[in-house]
């Protein structure tokens, strides 16, 4: 029995001596690097490509590396990433050579955005979006937007705010659970819109909506959506500008949870236009998307028409409490959660400490509060005519105007 005790005991310290040793390499490699891949492509750049692009870039990739401030693709901290994660900043992706993505091949740009591998090996865990699921004629149309003229990705020789340090539990995930995604090898061509629900499970998928409106990061299924735990349900847990956590909505057709009471109009005005039914705003993490047109939100409403209904009321949280000693300004701004995108200070994922240099006056400054999409109809600043009272404006442009710095 003593011998069993001891062969025991031994085997406990291996295994301790083994684990710590391996926690060791992981804490010195970091995340991992791999074998950067080459691909031989080179990508036509046409009006339409661009166009299609910038839609797809403002979708996917502008909410991470649009800086406030810049109001180009230059980088930023990352706030709403899983504090797990660590200390995050997205990279500049201008078209800078050296700062940005300047000097990237068309195939450099392609094998990245499917993997998540950059050109020099590094792997890039989930926090970057891979793009499997979107078709080979979207991709190039995203890479043809990037090397266009746009002012989004005008070269700006900046870096990020600082340096991502990621954390010990991504590091380990890196070596042991989270790995690159294979380049595909085939074509990934999309349905055609005609085919409503067919294209609307294309976009849920191209997208990454079901990553973030299903149960979790860490269950979904990347290959399968469908077979992601709680597939479309929501309650999913992220964080807003100021770290507060905002669970995902459920998007099932279930009556009572879901939207299955909501018609393609309400569905529309809400991924479009950022209100829900209720005229209650939908809030970051979740933008409108004004890039999006009808047609391709209606595919959306088609599909998610189809997919199982799951029963899961999702809390979205108490309703904002100013501070007790709040102007009537700031009462609004938390009312109608002006709050989520603009941060507590004004600067969130949109800036407006400088908007009185960009709107000089009150009735160009007001104009924009109610109806910011007849000025830049690509914004996603809603439009606030006919949600908020008349009698509401003057207070919250106040309010505004004393968040202003030099």
């Amino acid at each position: 029995m003593k011998r069993v005790a001891k062969v025991l005991g031994w085997l406990v310290l291996a295994v301790v001596v083994l684990a710590g040793g391996f926690a060791t390499k992981v804490a010195i490699d970091g995340v991992p690097k791999y074998p950067p891949g080459k691909i031989d492509l080179k990508v036509e750049s046409t009006p339409e490509r661009v166009a299609r692009g910038k839609r797809y870039v403002q979708t996917l990739c502008a909410t991470c590396h649009m800086d406030p401030t810049t109001r180009k693709l230059t980088g930023k901290q990352m706030l709403d990433a899983p504090k797990e994660f660590g200390t995050l900043f997205s990279r500049n992706i201008t078209k800078h050579p050296d700062k940005g993505i300047g000097g990237w091949t068309d195939g450099e740009l392609a094998y990245l955005l499917r993997t998540g591998i950059r050109r020099d090996g590094q792997y890039l865990p989930p926090y970057m979006v891979k793009l499997p699921h979107l078709s080979d004629e979207d991709l190039y149309s995203i890479i043809a937007f990037l090397r266009s003229d746009d002012p989004l990705v005008a070269p700006e020789a900046v870096d990020p705010p600082g340096k991502t340090k990621a954390s010990f539990l991504t590091k380990l995930l890196s070596h042991v659970v989270f790995k690159p995604l294979p380049y595909p090898t085939e074509k990934i061509v999309a349905p055609a819109i005609t085919d409503k629900v067919a294209y609307g499970r294309y976009l849920v998928a191209a997208l990454d909506c079901f990553a973030c409106h299903s149960a979790d990061f860490k269950t979904m299924n990347v290959f399968e959506p469908e077979k992601s735990a709680g597939f479309l349900g929501g309650g999913n847990p992220m964080l807003g500008v100021n770290g507060n956590v905002v669970r995902s909505a459920n998007l099932t057709p279930d009556e009572a949870t879901g939207i299955g009471k909501w018609t393609e109009t309400d569905f529309v005005r809400a991924l479009r236009h950022g209100f829900r039914p209720d005229n209650t705003l939908v809030r970051y993490p979740m933008l409108s998307t004004p890039e999006l047109t009808d047609e391709e939100v209606g595919t959306i409403y088609a599909y998610l028409r189809t997919v199982p209904k799951l029963s899961n009321k999702v809390d979205r949280g108490a309703p904002p409490v100013p501070a007790a000693n709040a102007d009537a300004g700031n009462k609004l701004y938390h009312k109608y959660y002006c709050f989520t995108c603009h941060g507590e200070t004004g600067v969130g994922i949109a800036d407006l400490r400088k908007a009185t240099a960009h709107f000089p006056t009150d009735e160009k400054l007001l104009a924009w509060i109610r109806n910011a999409p007849s000025i830049k109809p690509d914004t996603k600043m809603p439009k606030w005519e006919g949600v908020i009272p008349d009698a509401d404006f003057a207070p919250l442009l106040a309010y505004v105007k004393k968040l202003q710095v030099p």
